[in-house]
């Protein structure tokens, strides 16, 4: 077994984790040792060149007997390009690489396409990611022997493969670039004040020409009224094609974090740069006669509601729940704190009759928790919407998430949540089922790509294949995601191809060209058995939480390690109990594991929890 031990820092401006906490992950199954930063490492990379943030870093890399150190950066390539050499420099210079008797073997660094680029142009001694790399492959990249590499990992699944070469015919035809628009712009409210989502919904049902598409988008410029007004043109290019229903404006992180502030030397890290009521008011107004939805703050999460309602009448408000504080470094709320803010929130949400979206299993996945804990946050999470009164729910379902769970997983754990959370609809509360591909999913190569998204929009028809009304909404990802922002252009080849693989494969279903999956064996097997174990744990939740459904509540279900995040950057041990537990990739999805690698049932581990827990 090698002695090596891997090191992981990035700029504390990305807030892009998720391949660094998988591949770590990997390395930690096959044996390594790994060491993620925290933030006073990453804010100190920042400006590597300010007296004692060098040896801050050094300090971290002998401490811990870094072998092997990864950077990661993906935002600007330019800036990343910066931010790495001037780290590899003074390592070099400092003699801490191993060809000068320093302990570190290899640097590596994991970004965009063009970043990578930039970098091999000024130095050839840096193994590079470009994000293209199957997992097993980046781990041999590494160097890690062929008998340590996790076997669960080779897979050749018929379905997917069945997926991709339908999708790559498909995209070789370019039949995808006559597509045309849906057309959902033509009922008498849309885009006059009064408009929204339920009105759109029921228009495109009426019309049998669901799903509703949803982008997100924004391009990057650090100047900021520059910014602005390139967006506000790309919302009326968006709007004349007719071929977007919601668009989601990718508000930057200092928007979500210090809305309405004075922003003088913050960095922003990109993304929209609003920062007033009238800036939402005139994006709003571009984007007519679509509707428009952002995502909710880092902090005054009540109050920014009551802003995105009446600067852009949202289509839907978004709410993370756990997640954007404390937890995950994107706020400076507690956890308790955010909590309380988003129950609150919620309570006026539901005085304006607008749907509530909870981004939250894919946050927990992103963390490393199991295909359970994805399911049953989704749950209570739309379970606290109901009894908070909002009527209708928005499900959003993050497929390929990590991104090598393999399809029939994907599909019974979509079934599976869907499944429970529909069981809470009555005549006063409905679902909208919103799908979308993983953030982590799309290749580099940009062909391969858009095969990626025909394949992936296959499977979301497959949740519920012989309900023409599912999903409600498709969250179209675009293409190009792992290598640039997208532009106009790509954003609606994206949806074209997205329409175009949901109609030839709805046709090809019905004239047997490619299975049914409602009746595949091995798919429902997976999701009675994922639907009874999330049920039952749900159940003991209920059971046993007092007041489950409170913020409090919630806060208790995180803090007793209910919902395990082995990934979770926990450097003071607040939340040592939902960190303590290991998950592993098993047939093809993820699973809570003892030391032996064995799989931990759900109920077994909940009834553990639950006999030592001070209620």
């Amino acid at each position: 077994m090698s002695k090596d031990t891997f090191g992981f820092i990035k700029p504390l401006v990305d807030v892009h984790t998720m391949g660094m906490f998988t591949i770590a992950n990997l390395l930690r199954d096959c044996g390594y040792v790994v060491y993620i930063a925290n933030d006073d490492i990453n804010e100190a990379i920042e400006d590597i060149h300010k007296i004692n943030n060098y040896s801050l870093l050094k300090r971290w890399i002998i401490d811990n007997g870094i072998t092997k150190l990864s950077i990661s950066y993906r935002l600007d390539p330019k800036d990343g390009c910066d931010y790495f050499m001037s780290i590899y420099e003074h390592l070099k210079s400092d003699n801490m690489l191993v060809e000068k008797g320093g302990p570190i073997k290899n640097v590596s660094f994991a970004g965009l396409p063009d970043t990578c680029d930039m970098i091999r142009s000024k130095t050839d001694n840096v193994l590079l990611f470009k994000g293209d790399e199957p997992p097993i492959e980046s781990l041999r990249l590494y160097g890690v022997p062929e008998n340590l590499l996790p076997s669960s990992l080779d897979n050749d699944n018929p379905y997917d493969k069945m997926r991709w070469e339908f999708a790559e015919k498909l995209i070789s035809s370019e039949r995808y670039k006559i597509e045309p628009s849906l057309d959902h712009y033509g009922y008498p409210e849309c885009g006059k004040e009064n408009d929204g989502y339920l009105l759109r919904l029921h228009y495109a049902k009426n019309k049998h020409s669901l799903p509703i598409i949803r982008t997100h988008s924004g391009p990057y410029n650090p100047n900021r009224e520059e910014a602005l007004k390139e967006y506000n043109s790309w919302c009326r290019e968006l709007a004349q094609s007719k071929l977007l229903d919601i668009l989601s404006i990718g508000s930057s992180q200092l928007t979500q974090s210090h809305f309405g502030e004075n922003w003088d030397g913050l960095p922003n890290g990109g993304g929209i740069p609003v920062n007033s009521e009238l800036e939402y008011q005139i994006i709003r107004d571009n984007a007519k006669p679509m509707l428009a939805r952002t995502y909710s703050g880092t902090k005054n999460v009540p109050e920014l509601a009551r802003i995105h309602e009446r600067a852009l009448n949202i289509s839907w408000h978004a709410l993370s729940f756990w997640w954007f504080d404390e937890l995950d470094g994107r706020g400076s709320n507690s956890l308790l704190e955010n909590l309380k803010e988003h129950f609150e929130a919620i309570r006026y949400i539901a005085t304006t009759g607008k749907p509530v979206e909870p981004n939250v299993p894919h946050h927990f996945a992103f963390r490393g928790a199991d295909d359970i804990t994805y399911i049953v946050s989704g749950y209570l999470a739309a379970k606290a919407c109901k009894e908070l009164g909002v009527k209708h729910l928005i499900l959003q379902n993050m497929l390929n998430t990590p991104k090598y769970t393999i399809g029939i997983q994907d599909l019974a754990k979509g079934r599976a949540m869907l499944r429970l959370v529909r069981g809470l609809e009555d005549s006063n509360f409905s679902v909208s089922l919103q799908l979308r591909a993983g953030l982590d999913y799309f290749a580099p190569d940009l062909e391969k790509a858009k095969v990626q998204l025909a394949a992936v929009t296959c499977m979301m028809d497959d949740i519920d294949p012989e309900n023409d009304n599912s999903p409600e909404i498709i969250h179209v990802v675009n293409y190009s995601e792992a290598v640039r922002l997208a532009t106009p252009p790509i954003i609606k080849d994206s949806i074209k191809i997205t329409l175009n693989a949901l109609r030839e494969y709805r046709i090809a279903r019905k004239l047997g060209k490619v299975p049914n999956m409602l009746y595949d064996i091995k798919t429902k097997e997976r999701t009675e058995s994922l639907y009874s174990e999330a049920k039952a744990a749900i159940g003991l939740l209920e059971k046993s939480i007092p007041n489950l459904y409170t913020p409090e509540g919630f806060y208790k279900v995180f803090v007793e390690g209910f919902l395990p995040v082995p990934y979770l950057m926990d450097q003071n041990r607040k939340f040592s109990k939902a960190t303590k537990y290991h998950t592993a990739i098993k047939n093809g999805g993820i699973s809570v594991v003892d030391d032996k690698g064995l799989i931990i049932n759900t109920i077994e581990r909940y009834k553990k929890i639950i006999a030592n827990m001070e209620i």
